[in-house]
C-alpha cells in the first residue's frame, strides 16, 4: 500500500485545510467506505478521488461523468448485450463492470436522472447489476467515490435527489475549500503549474501579487489555465502583471479603484476626493496629476512601493524614477 506521507500530496498547498485533507486521504485509502466529495468546480475533487484510490493500491479507477453520459446513460453504466436495442451490434461492458475490483468515481452525482438514481441504489445495495438485454445479473464489487458541486441535502429536500441514495453516499464527507479561502496556497500552485508548463518562465512579484488578490471563481483549474495560456502566448521568460488574463487584470483594476475611493473617503470625507486646485490656465499639469496619483497609491498601500506600482499600473523601476523626479 502506498504511503502518502512520503509520496505526493493529494492537494498542493500548505494551508491548514489542505493539510487536513491530505492526512484524511491517507486514512481513507485504507478503508472501503463510500466517500462524498463536495466543492466548487475546479477545487480538485477528481484529484482527491484518485489520491484516495491510489492510497489503497486497488484495481482500476473508473471516472463516470454523470453530467455528460447522454441518452444511452443506462447502457454506458450497466452495459448491453448484442441486439438489446437498435444499434447494439455487439455486446459492450458497462462502466460499472469495468470498475470491478477498483473504484467507481461518480463525478457530478447530483446530475443523475431520478430513474438512474433508483437503479444505482439497487447496485450499491445488492452489489449486482444487469446489463441491458441480459437474462442474468453480474456481480461487481467496487468502491464508490462521488463528487458534486451541488448541495445534495438541499437537492434531497427539493425532491431532485433520492434520500436513500444520499444516505448511501453520505458516509464520509470531504469538503474541498475554494481557493479564495486558502490564498496562501496560490504561490505553490503557480510554481507547480509553471514547472509543468513552462520551466523557463517566472512571474514578477507584481504579477504574483495580482494573482494573490484575485478570487479565482474557477479555483485551481482556473490558475492552471491562466499559467498555461501565459506560457503559450508570452515568449519572454518574465511573466508580468500585464500578461495576466483579462479577468485577473479587471479584478485588480476594480480593487485599485475601491482602495483609492476608501482612501479618499477617509481623507476628505464621504464626498470623495477633494477637487483639484485649478491653476489660472484652467488645466492641471500632467506632472501634478502623476504626483497626486503616486502619493495616493503610497498612502493606500501604507508605503509599500511594490503594491503602489501595481496599483498605478507601472513597474517598480518606473515608480522609483518618478519618486526621485518628484522628490516624494
Amino acid at each position: 500500500m502506498q504511503d502518502l506521507a512520503t509520496g505526493p500530496p493529494a492537494l498542493i498547498g500548505r494551508s491548514a485545510r489542505v493539510r487536513e485533507i491530505n492526512a484524511l486521504v491517507r486514512k481513507l485509502g485504507r478503508a472501503d467506505s463510500p466517500v462524498l466529495l463536495l466543492g466548487e468546480t475546479g477545487t480538485g475533487k477528481e484529484v482527491v478521488a484518485k489520491a484516495i484510490h491510489n492510497a489503497g493500491a486497488r484495481g482500476p479507477f473508473v471516472p463516470i461523468d454523470c453530467s455528460v453520459l447522454g441518452p444511452l446513460l443506462e447502457s454506458d453504466l450497466f452495459g448491453h448485450t448484442r441486439g438489446s436495442f437498435t444499434g447494439a451490434v455487439a455486446t459492450k461492458p458497462g462502466l460499472l463492470e469495468m470498475a470491478d475490483g477498483g473504484t467507481a468515481f461518480f463525478d457530478e452525482i447530483g446530475e443523475l436522472p431520478p430513474e438512474i438514481q433508483a437503479k444505482l441504489l439497487r447496485v450499491l445495495q445488492e452489489k449486482e447489476f444487469r446489463a441491458l438485454g441480459a437474462l442474468t445479473g453480474h456481480k461487481a464489487r467496487f468502491r464508490v467515490i462521488a463528487a458534486t458541486n451541488r448541495d445534495l441535502a438541499r437537492e434531497v429536500d427539493a425532491g431532485r435527489f433520492r434520500r436513500d441514495l444520499f444516505y448511501r453516499l453520505n458516509v464520509v464527507v470531504v469538503r474541498l475549500p475554494p481557493l479564495r479561502e486558502r490564498r496562501e496556497d496560490i504561490p505553490l500552485l503557480v510554481a507547480h503549474f509553471l514547472a509543468h508548463y513552462g520551466r523557463e518562465h517566472e512571474l514578477t512579484p507584481e504579477a504574483l501579487d495580482a494573482m494573490m488578490h484575485y478570487d479565482w471563481p474557477g479555483n485551481a483549474r482556473e490558475v492552471e489555465n491562466a499559467i498555461q495560456r501565459m506560457v503559450a502566448l508570452i515568449s519572454q521568460p518574465c511573466l508580468r502583471a500585464g500578461d495576466l488574463p483579462s479577468a485577473v487584470q479587471g479584478s485588480l483594476a476594480a480593487a485599485q479603484c475601491e482602495e483609492l475611493e476608501r482612501l479618499a473617503a477617509a481623507v476628505n470625507g464621504p464626498s470623495g476626493f477633494a477637487p483639484p486646485r485649478i491653476p489660472p490656465s484652467g488645466v492641471v499639469p500632467i506632472e501634478e496629476l502623476e504626483r497626486r496619483a503616486i502619493n495616493e497609491a503610497l498612502a493606500a498601500t501604507h508605503g509599500d512601493r511594490a503594491r503602489a506600482a501595481l496599483m498605478l499600473g507601472i513597474g517598480r523601476t518606473t515608480l522609483y524614477r518618478k519618486l526621485k523626479r518628484y522628490r516624494i
